[in-house]
């Protein structure tokens, strides 16, 4: 990827990158599917499913099953991991991965910072709630802001578009090309590429291989410094 530019904003996804709760992500979206009659392994959902954001997964699973698409069933079954989730995260309150609060104080001294997630609001305020970093997000595009999840770019046209319309408004508008994206699925990553952005993948959640797509890969965001991150930015993206 050629592009001319500097680095002027960071755009994360949240689960896996930020909060350290894939796991109960994936238990509580499990369970949902099964009260509604439909299986879903841990192999399929860190495989074939590739990462995908809820709605994307119900969506395919009940067309696989049923041959159509059932808007009305989709729903009920991410209401109810919503509210399985909630009440899971009562007791169980998400922890941040070490070294990413202080990675999003140190980027945002230099550049704009943006979530960008096929998640609830909701469970993303109340991750970062009584934590350092609760505040040094400007920008929060949720499930709630699209339509369609990745690997579509929607999502991360919201978060730019958004950034973009912070005051005081950057000057010129910040383009994709000079805005970074931190990934830790082969869905996030397609659909950060496909919105034109550079991406880096995050091996949390799947190994360095899977991640193969990015621009590059690190292994966690501990100890990364900003100017390791503008020179990394600088000789693999460009």
């Amino acid at each position: 990827m050629h592009a001319q530019g500097r680095l002027r904003a960071i755009i994360f996804d949240f689960n896996g990158v930020i909060a350290d709760d894939e796991t109960p992500h994936f238990l509580t979206f499990q369970q949902a599917l099964q009260e509604d009659g439909l299986t879903l392994t841990k192999e399929d959902y860190y495989g074939a499913y590739l990462g995908m954001d809820e709605r994307n997964c119900a969506t395919a699973l009940v067309e696989s099953v049923i041959g159509t698409q059932d808007p009305v069933r989709i729903q009920r079954i991410l209401e109810r991991k919503a509210a399985l989730f909630r009440d899971y995260t009562a007791t169980h309150k998400p922890q941040l991965f070490p070294g990413a609060a202080e990675f999003v104080k140190l980027a945002g001294q230099r550049y704009r910072l943006a979530i960008a997630s096929g998640g609830r609001r909701e469970q993303i305020d109340f991750a970062l709630r009584d934590t350092p970093i609760v505040k040094d997000f400007a920008v929060i595009a949720s499930a709630e802001d699209t339509s369609i999840g990745k690997p579509d770019p929607a999502i991360y046209h919201v978060a730019l578009s958004q950034i973009n319309r912070l005051e005081p408004r950057p000057q010129p508008p910040i383009s994709p090309e000079e805005c970074l994206v931190i990934e830790d699925s082969l869905a996030g990553i397609r659909s950060a590429k496909a919105a034109g952005m550079p991406v880096i993948g995050l091996a949390t959640t799947y190994p360095p291989e899977r991640l193969s797509e990015a621009h590059l890969t690190i292994p966690s965001l501990e100890g990364l410094s900003m100017d390791c991150l503008e020179k990394l930015f600088r000789e693999e993206v460009y």
